[in-house]
């Protein structure tokens, strides 16, 4: 029976075990440990900021980085349609109103177009999401946050590693954040960031993700912030992660040009945009959008591939089309039709890590075979 090669396997071949055993020995495993200090700071020098803030995951790195800038009620925050859910929960938490944009057909990320064409009198806030493996087109958008004076949360998550013209993706922004999950370039299992370069809201930030206790009385609480600590075996597992992350990027790299390869050519597909003209795809997924004359949709070849024992993951699906954030009365009279048509025609192929050259023509020939 052929095994099953799932959409994503970490690698954990550096110092992961050696500094976990440090954990257990030395009995530093909560969030006091030495290893949380080291992790932010390598992260931070790695995103190109001052500060870095570690949390228990990414999610909850959005929800504090929204609500620590402090903005009105009811104002307005500017978020891509083609999204996870985590970046319209922030905003919704926060008592904020989101509006979505549609994507780049061939990116995937906003466009200074579609945001420019969103501001309202209302709108405080950009949430700029990369995604997929190339970041947003950076340049045009914040000088248009400029002009109108708007904040900027710069969500980072699938980004470790890439740059915008040179400059670390994660360094743009009033706050940016990544996620540590397992099928990022660097993991803690679950885990986030917060990262900044103002002192001031650093402070505010390090306070909200230790329920704001007070120096003076602890327990005598002025504002309500999270529990959302990251304990010292997280922070031991991303450390070593870190050091392995050039090697990473290569990696990813190069199963993006091995995937390129084997489908070079193959009809009714479109494949990940290899560079652009301020960066080169770091493939944190090798993601496929079927053509509009293939006869199914993403979810039928997710199926017929997954008899073949592939695994895939679906696209995002717009955050103007969730159940939820309609029933709250947010995003109804939108439509992004780049956004819905890629939602229903895009998925992606195993990316993980520790997939092996054999794994990734094994995949790319099922997909061939389906689309036949």
């Amino acid at each position: 029976m052929t095994s099953f090669i799932p959409v994503n396997t970490p690698l954990l071949d550096g110092n992961e075990a050696e500094y976990l055993d440090e954990c257990v020995r030395t009995g530093w495993i909560s969030s006091e440990g030495p290893f949380i200090k080291r992790f932010e700071t390598e992260m931070a020098r790695v995103a190109g900021r001052r500060h870095g803030v570690a949390v228990t995951n990414g999610s909850v790195a959005l929800d504090i980085a929204v609500h620590a800038l402090g903005l009105e009620p009811g104002a307005e925050v500017i978020i891509p349609t083609f999204t996870i859910i985590s970046c319209a929960a922030a905003v919704v938490r926060a008592g904020l109103v989101p509006v979505g944009v549609d994507c780049d057909p061939g990116t995937w990320n906003m466009t200074v177009e579609g945001v420019e064409a969103a501001i309202t009198p209302r709108t405080r806030a950009i949430m700029l999401v990369h995604i997929y493996g190339l970041p947003v087109d950076l340049d045009p958008i914040l000088t248009l946050a400029r002009k109108h004076d708007l904040k900027i949360v710069e969500d980072a998550a699938e980004m470790h590693g890439q740059t915008y013209r040179g400059a670390p993706c994660g360094s743009f922004g009033d706050v940016s954040t990544f996620s540590f999950y397992p099928n990022k370039h660097v993991t803690t299992g679950e885990g986030g960031m917060i990262l900044t370069d103002d002192d001031a809201l650093s402070h505010r930030l390090q306070s909200l993700r230790n329920l704001c206790f007070q120096p003076q009385q602890r327990f005598v609480h002025e504002e309500l912030g999270w529990n959302a600590r990251m304990t010292n075996l997280q922070a031991a597992l991303g450390v070593a992660q870190i050091e392995q992350l050039p090697r990473t990027v290569e990696l990813k790299r190069k199963l993006g040009r091995l995937y390129d390869e084997h489908l070079e050519g193959v009809a009714g597909i479109r494949r990940p945009v290899a560079r652009t003209n301020y960066a080169d795809n770091i493939y944190w997924v090798y993601a496929i959008v079927l053509d509009d004359d293939v006869p199914f949709d993403a979810k039928e070849a997710m199926r017929r591939l997954a008899e073949k024992g592939i695994g895939t993951r679906p696209f995002f699906w717009c955050m103007h089309e969730q159940p939820v954030l309609r029933r709250m009365g947010y995003m109804l009279d939108e439509a992004h039709p780049h956004a819905e048509r890629i939602a229903r025609r895009g998925f992606y192929l195993p990316s993980g890590l520790a997939l092996t050259e054999a794994e990734i023509a094994r995949s790319a020939q099922a997909l061939k075979e389906i689309l036949a």
